[in-house]
């Protein structure tokens, strides 16, 4: 099939605890709530510049990994957040994966569940490119395992500087992608910034639609 006449099939594969943490600072300093479908929608007009000539561009599939604490272990703030989060996921069309967290050992093992999980989507043909929402360096193997099967990568990421964190991504990430994405950096970007803006929702924006439905 011609490329001008088909769409570019798009993966969107999220760090949990990374994007998590990306979302409570971006509503700390007021932004807003950070929103997946506009993200997704960012997603797509970001890649119809890099990737040129298709008809279309369309995220077909997300899914979301991260470990998850015993209630016991959690505040009712975390629980409610949590709880939130997930109908935040649903509604997007997001597959929310998650494993029991290790009281000894946090997440371990959730970084090969994503990328195992990812590989197999990729090497199931269902999609044209992954996009790797994460900033970690230990994703190198799977971003060069879907590009030498076909599928090409893009990480976006977020950079920023709170108190007790730093988020960053690892320069080996960036190296071995096809693209990469600063999410930040597109707040200053003239093509752009109007995207940015569009992906969170302020409190009042939630009352707007609460009384529209």
């Amino acid at each position: 099939m011609d490329q001008n006449t088909k769409f570019l099939r798009i993966g969107v594969f999220y760090d949990g605890t990374y994007l998590t943490r990306a979302q409570n600072y971006f509503y700390g300093k007021d932004y807003g709530w950070l929103t997946f479908q506009e993200l997704h929608k960012l997603f797509e007009t970001y890649i119809r510049t890099k990737e040129q000539g298709y008809s279309s561009y369309k995220v077909v599939y997300s899914s979301w990994f991260q470990g998850l604490f015993k209630s016991s272990q959690a505040t009712e703030k975390d629980l409610r957040l949590d709880r939130n989060r997930h109908h935040d996921l649903l509604h997007a069309g997001i597959e929310p994966k998650n494993v029991p967290m290790s009281e000894s050992q946090g997440e371990k093992g959730i970084d090969v569940y994503m990328a195992v999980e990812t590989l197999q989507i990729g090497l199931d043909g269902k999609i044209d490119l992954a996009v790797l929402v994460t900033g970690d360096g230990d994703f190198v193997p799977l971003a060069r395992a879907l590009m030498k099967n076909g599928v090409k990568v893009l990480v976006a990421y977020f950079e920023y500087e709170e108190k007790n964190h730093k988020s960053y991504v690892n320069e080996r990430l960036t190296n071995a992608v096809n693209y990469s994405l600063n999410i930040n950096k597109l707040e200053s970007d003239k093509e752009f910034k109007a995207d940015f803006k569009s992906i969170f929702r302020k409190a009042e924006d939630f009352d707007k639609i609460k009384k529209i439905s």
